[in-house]
């Protein structure tokens, strides 16, 4: 558990880092496959089934606001509608006028939920919005919900029955209207997954909202029956003919991925649970606190260290001016006269130490080899002919 939440951490940590770059990049592919989607399942305006528009398209999205994506989608959808007839364009506007009115009103935030819902039903996996709404959202996520239906149904509607305005002439405009309004108000099965999506939207909101431990996984659990025995019911009672399988397969990816949001919005450990309890001049307050699991994601530090630089000549070596470097130290040979009793003067050392106030420093000779170092705090003296480092 401990590498999933460092996992965590860091990949919120790389989000924040990089926001900048990757919102635009997930808006590009969520507008890509939404407007390449309508193209297959439309198709009817050639001009747009086109995958140089679409990409044009989708890259403009990218920069512009989450809802650009739902206009485009929908001016895409009627554009196909056109192709196909006018009087079927004029349903698809009326419709997406009046979701547009009830919608933007009251959740206007979630516009993007309209266009998910939809893209969700080509996937054959729609059982996953209304339980992730719940855990996100609020109650009035249902109406995002259910708008998003609507159009999955209404775009339904129109591609089944594409053959049969296609073959109608233009004096028929009265029958294609009502094909397209019969077909959208008498789908009882668009009404029955309407009931059971907004449903279920509103049980995992009220369950997750309880002050209870694991509240999150008995609202995804609970809402996910819910909407199974919702759509079992309306099954029998209008025979809709739902795949049982399809609904238990759509229902286990809808906790999966329920479970997937409830790790990165929602992680806490109810064994450290606390309660506390105190009061003020005007009320009484009961308080369970309940901690969040979390972890410092590991940061590496990289300490350099750089070599010593090392100024002059190699060791060893001295150069023409007479100065030489031993150990990374310039040092500076002295010239010594030698006197018949044995001791040596420093010609320039002893005058340097009395100039600064300081003992002349420690001397050491040696009359048999004829040589003479003086050793001082601040410089090296050594006879230029015969020498020898002291370290």
């Amino acid at each position: 558990m401990t590498g999933l939440l460092e996992f965590r951490e860091k990949l919120k940590l790389f989000y924040s880092k990089n926001e900048f770059f990757i919102l635009p990049i997930l808006k590009f592919l969520l507008a890509f496959l939404v407007l390449n989607t309508l193209n297959g399942q439309l198709g009817y305006m050639t001009q747009l089934d086109n995958i140089a528009i679409v990409l044009i398209v989708s890259l403009l999205c990218s920069f512009l606001p989450m809802g650009s994506i739902v206009l485009f989608a929908a001016l895409f959808s009627l554009a196909h509608m056109y192709a196909l007839s006018l009087e079927i364009a004029a349903i698809g506007l009326c419709v997406y006028l009046l979701l547009f009115l009830l919608f933007f009103r009251i959740c206007h935030k979630e516009a993007i939920v309209a266009v998910l819902t939809p893209f969700l039903f080509v996937l054959q996996v729609p059982y996953i919005m209304p339980v992730a709404m719940g855990l996100l959202g609020t109650p009035a996520s249902a109406i995002s919900v259910s708008c998003g239906v609507v159009v999955y149904y209404l775009l339904l509607t129109v591609s089944g029955s594409a053959s049969t305005i296609s073959t109608m002439g233009a004096e028929e405009a009265t029958a294609k209207l009502r094909l397209i309004i019969d077909g959208i108000l008498g789908n009882q099965e668009m009404f029955v997954v309407i009931a059971a999506f907004a449903i279920t939207v509103i049980v995992v909101y009220l369950i997750r909202r309880m002050a209870v431990d694991h509240c999150w996984t008995i609202a995804m659990i609970a809402g996910v029956m819910m909407n199974l025995v919702i759509l079992l019911v309306g099954d029998l009672m209008y025979d809709l003919n739902i795949s049982l399988l399809g609904a238990v397969v759509g229902e286990i990816a809808a906790v999966v991925v329920a479970k997937i949001i409830e790790f990165f919005r929602f992680c806490v450990d109810y064994s450290r649970t606390e309660k506390v309890q105190f009061e003020d001049d005007e009320y009484y307050y009961y308080v369970k606190a309940v901690p969040k699991m979390t972890v410092t994601a590991p940061s590496k530090t990289v300490k350099k260290i750089n070599p010593q630089r090392r100024t002059g000549a190699a060791p060893g070596r001295t150069s023409a001016a007479g100065a030489r470097t031993v150990s990374g130290q310039r040092t500076r040979n002295v010239t010594t006269e030698r006197i018949s009793t044995g001791q040596e003067r420093t010609a320039q050392g002893a005058h340097r130490d009395e100039g600064r106030g300081q003992r002349p420093g420690t001397h050491r000779n040696d009359a048999r080899t004829g040589r003479s170092v003086t050793i001082n705090s601040n410089m090296t003296e050594e006879n230029t002919d015969d020498y020898e480092e002291l370290f």
